[in-house]
């Protein structure tokens, strides 16, 4: 949401190292992100001027998962996010909670 907003944050997870592992995703789609150090991240709001680029992507954990979703949300154009059961183990049936806030998200079959 940050990547929509006006102006800048600074986001601090301090409990764990690397969480923010999951940014460079985030600027594969247009973000501007600065990862400070393996605790912090900049990110330069652009108030709904920049849109992000839809894109594929793997969730690796329920929180960069959901992030990624939000961020998916806001994009340009169709994304695909992978390893939904990573989002699903956190956050029961939450692509029908989103789309009955006016989202459009569809869960397609992954082929082998």
């Amino acid at each position: 949401m940050a990547t929509q907003a006006k102006g800048a944050v600074l986001i601090h997870q301090k409990m764990f190292e690397s969480r923010l592992f999951f940014v460079d995703k985030l600027i594969d789609m247009g973000a501007q992100i600065i990862l400070c150090d393996p605790h912090r991240a900049t990110v330069i709001g652009h108030d709904h001027r920049l849109r992000l680029r839809a894109t594929r992507m793997t969730s690796p954990d329920i929180r960069a998962g959901v992030a990624l979703l939000i961020a998916a949300m806001s994009a340009e154009g169709v994304s695909t996010i992978q390893n939904i059961d990573q989002i699903d183990r956190g956050y029961k049936n939450i692509d029908g909670r989103l789309n009955a806030l006016g989202a459009r998200i569809e869960r397609l079959e992954e082929s082998l």
